[in-house]
């Protein structure tokens, strides 16, 4: 990876291990940028002058302290051969040096159907898993599912006729008779599996609440008592989670009469799930929730402190709303049941390869209002569309050309702007796969998907693929496989198809 090198010798140059590059936005200042003498106090050509690389075509000292890399058509030409050698496998890092990762996401109550809020925790956990594989970690998919507690009673309420969860599948149980609660809980989990395989998503495992119990659970409460960490107060146990950083102490046992409900709580649960996963052997475990489970991240980090696990161990991704947007308002309920608007409904009315893109097109971490007009547009407006098509007009090419394997002998032919601006470009990847990893802003995919198609839409204008010149011929349609190559790969890490034909 370009960046790594640079940063590498920069490192060498001026002993100093954090080197940050920056990617100009306007090319005069490089392919990419560093402020490292301005930080060390030194002169720019100090450094450049222990800078020995052919990695560059120059690099020069600009403003208080810049120094800004160009990088050689050599080495540019030389890397669409390395995106022919790998193909399937470039952007594969190692930085997760095979470490066991655990995601846990979507997780909703089996109360009802998943809706279009639990879209955008699924689609943003999947594609995270996805890009930990790239990376290098060993990545495990799983879904808690709360199958005791209030919301089971509540459940059972309903089945019994009581007022309760309105929805299409409670309507279905209540019309079969159905009042066997653990039934009705298989019936409903079966439901969202299938809903599942429609999103595309394969969990590894569906872990039960009720799994923990007694056992476990039992375990970790005499574990804590044991430490001294839980006292009596008000006819309830309570945790001392203050005690690890938590702004309030919580609640392990309710007091019995208060309640008609189990008398453990959540947390509880939680607190014994925690342990399970690090018992599984786990190093990370990454767990995405609602933006209503804000709160929920500081106790959860002092139960682990207070297990005795790293609390850094323990990454939560907390998702805000999701608004769907029709004719410049936003829809709430669903048109068939008059409830909320499910997921099944949204992938039949917008398909799934746009709902995954539009889900991700937004930072986790803010709210995402999903046009639905948009979405359903089938021209190069809709942004899933123009990735796509670019795709398909690459197969097209290499179609016309009859040439299945373009020889990339002659890669340094590759020198006009646009077909060296199409090369920096899709040595991005592995970049964008790292930085994905570190911070999971995932909206970078689908941004650099559409990045790529438009510097590919230009080189596509100004330079003529396949013409009488054999040489030349080759070598750009050895840039379009690449290209091919590089955009289905990012495509694959969304979850989203690459047709051929459009």
């Amino acid at each position: 990876m370009i960046r790594q090198e640079i940063v590498k010798l920069v490192q060498k140059a001026t002993g100093e291990e954090d080197v940050r590059l920056e990617t100009p936005e306007d090319k005069k200042y490089g392919d990419y940028s560093t402020n490292i003498a301005f930080r060390l106090k030194k002169d720019p050509k100090e450094i450049i002058n222990k800078l020995k690389s052919n990695l560059f075509e120059k690099v020069e000292a600009a403003g208080p302290g810049f120094i800004n890399f160009f990088i050689s058509k050599e080495y540019l030409q030389k890397q669409v051969r390395e995106i022919l050698k790998q193909k399937n496998n470039f952007g594969n890092l190692k930085i997760g040096q095979n470490k066991k990762v655990n995601v846990e996401f979507i997780s909703a109550n089996p109360t009802g159907p998943l809706h279009v809020g639990n879209a955008r925790g699924g689609f943003c956990g999947d594609v995270l898993a996805n890009v930990f594989n790239k990376a290098g970690y060993r990545v495990w998919r799983e879904y808690y599912v709360n199958d005791r507690g209030r919301q089971i009673k509540v459940l059972q309420d309903t089945l019994e006729g009581k007022q309760g969860y309105k929805n299409e599948y409670t309507e279905k149980l209540i019309k079969k008779g159905e009042k066997d609660i653990d039934k009705a809980v298989k019936y409903i989990v079966k439901k969202i599996e299938n809903t599942a395989k429609i999103m595309g998503i394969k969990f590894d495992k569906w872990f039960y609440e009720t799994s923990l119990y007694p056992k476990e659970a039992k375990q970790v409460s005499g574990f804590l008592k044991k430490k001294g960490l839980v006292y009596e107060k008000d006819g309830a146990i309570w945790f001392k989670s203050t005690e690890f950083g938590d702004d309030k102490d919580r609640v392990l046992v309710r007091a019995e009469k208060k309640t008609t409900y189990e008398e453990e709580t959540y947390f509880l649960s939680d607190i014994a799930y925690l342990k399970n996963k690090f018992g599984r052997g786990f190093d990370w475990l990454v767990i995405f929730l609602g933006a209503e489970h804000h709160g929920y991240v500081p106790r959860l980090k002092a139960a682990a402190q207070a297990l005795g696990y790293d609390k850094e161990k323990i990454t939560p991704i907390v998702y805000q709303l999701v608004r769907l947007i029709e004719a410049g308002k936003e829809v709430k309920m669903s048109k068939r049941t008059g409830v909320f608007v499910t997921i099944d409904e949204l992938i039949e009315e917008v398909s799934l390869d746009v709902a995954r893109f539009f889900f991700l097109t937004r930072s986790h971490d803010s709210h995402l209002n999903f046009d639905l007009d948009l979405a359903k547009e089938q021209s190069e407006k809709n942004p899933v569309y123009y990735v796509q098509y670019a795709h398909a007009r690459i197969c097209s090419i290499l179609a016309k050309s009859e040439i299945r394997n373009p020889k990339s002998e002659n890669v340094k032919l590759l020198t006009h702007a646009s077909e060296l601006d199409l090369i920096k470009q899709l040595i991005k990847l592995p970049e964008v796969i790292e930085d994905t990893a570190k911070d999971y802003q995932l909206q970078r995919l689908p941004q650099y998907a559409m990045e790529l198609a438009t510097v590919f839409h230009q080189f596509y204008r100004d330079c003529h693929v396949i013409s009488e010149d054999k040489n030349l011929t080759q070598a750009r349609l050895a840039l379009s496989l690449a290209t091919q190559i590089v955009l289905k790969n990012t495509l694959s890490l969304m979850g989203i198809s690459a047709p051929e034909k459009m």
